[in-house]
């Protein structure tokens, strides 16, 4: 394991990394995320340019580093880099003592050895796509793993000392309800993670799913509602506090990088559809493996954290956000409380269960009131 740095600076100034490994065996049913094929050569050709793009990015920003988040694609694919990767971060940033460093990983991948290679990189936050303990229902999405493999992953991860670790899940799929549902997550808590990130299907058009929409056998948008608040409950029962629209965690086990997204705090992206906010403006770099492998610059992406933005991303979590209230604002958060969508105390809107369900809607209604 390597030894952090001791922080010494203010965490006020720290920064989140966000390093995105854009590669995938196979695309899954429902995903239109940025991602390419992989062999060997191009992995290494990758790891030498991220690795570039980090000391270039080290010698502008005198800033500590508190979050580091491999994501995806499948950072599982590159662990065997992974080790060199954050050697030169922690050459080239100030990396905190406590730093929250998070790899996304695929359970079908050959778990012990990403595991050793994640454990000796000095991840300490495991994110596992498990998506489903059916098997039948992983066929549909077009996952590679089985529910054993996300069972053998996560044993194999405990074993050898991860104590942080979180397993996604997804609603509405085609076929389901709420037995279906049931069954997911019973198997999802059966195996303890501290930290549970739940997203409802979206058919997007560049899919599997988008060709073969009509054929899904989709449940309708009430069963999808019925679903979410069957879930919302259960994990609460099970000790899991509800802290975002999506996301949820054993105390004090909530993704502090995660967290700077929807808290407007800054973060560097880097790679292809990377994005990045640092100093109230926002960056990226384009969908586009060769130029960003031959070296081509970041996107401006204009500014960042208005107060519409603030109010839109902090009524995501929980903790709900103050605004300064006005007659008009007050009377539909009135009129939203009354159906049991939010909750105003004082200057402080917090968003309910049944809210998170509506909450672009309700938060068009309330910019709309400030504007």
């Amino acid at each position: 394991m390597y030894q952090a740095v001791a922080p010494v600076l203010s965490l006020i100034n720290s920064l989140g990394l966000y390093i995105h490994i854009p590669f995938c065996l196979k695309k899954c049913n429902y995903c239109d995320f940025y991602s390419v094929p992989v062999n060997d050569i191009i992995k290494r050709d990758y790891s030498k340019t991220l690795i570039r793009e980090i000391k270039q990015w080290g010698g502008r920003l005198s800033r500590p580093i508190d979050t580091v988040y491999f994501g995806g694609g499948t950072p599982s694919l590159m662990a065997k880099y992974l080790p060199e990767i954050m050697k030169e971060v922690r050459n080239n940033f100030t990396l905190l003592e406590n730093a929250e460093i998070t790899m996304e990983m695929n359970p079908a991948d050959n778990s012990q050895e990403v595991l050793e290679y994640a454990l000796k990189s000095g991840v300490n936050r495991l994110s596992i796509g498990a998506q489903s303990g059916d098997d039948n229902e992983l066929e549909i999405l077009g996952r590679r793993h089985t529910a054993k493999q996300t069972v053998d992953t996560v044993k194999a991860a405990r074993k050898l000392g991860f104590k942080n670790i979180s397993l996604d899940i997804m609603l509405g799929l085609p076929h389901s309800n709420e037995a279906t549902l049931k069954k997911s997550l019973e198997f999802i808590t059966d195996l303890k993670p501290e930290h549970i990130s739940a997203y409802i299907l979206k058919i997007e058009e560049n899919t599997v799913f988008g060709s073969i929409y009509n054929t899904l056998n989709l449940p309708d948008e009430d069963k999808v509602a019925e679903q979410y608040l069957q879930m919302c409950e259960y994990l609460k029962n099970m000790g899991y506090e509800h802290y975002e629209i999506s996301n949820f965690a054993k105390a004090n086990k909530e993704s502090r990088h995660n967290l700077k997204y929807w808290e407007l705090k800054d973060y560097l992206g880097l790679g292809p559809a990377a994005h990045s906010f640092i100093g109230g403006k926002r960056f990226y770099y384009s969908e586009n493996l060769t130029e960003f492998i031959t070296g081509a610059s970041p996107l401006p992406d204009g500014d960042g954290g208005s107060e519409d933005e603030r109010i839109m991303l902090g009524l995501r979590l929980n903790k709900g956000v103050e605004i300064a209230p006005n007659p008009q604002l007050l009377n539909k958060c009135k009129s939203l409380e009354e159906n049991g969508l939010l909750t105003l105390k004082e200057n402080l809107i917090t968003l309910t269960v049944k809210g998170f369900l509506v909450s672009n809607s309700i938060i068009t209604e309330i910019l709309e009131c400030i504007e």
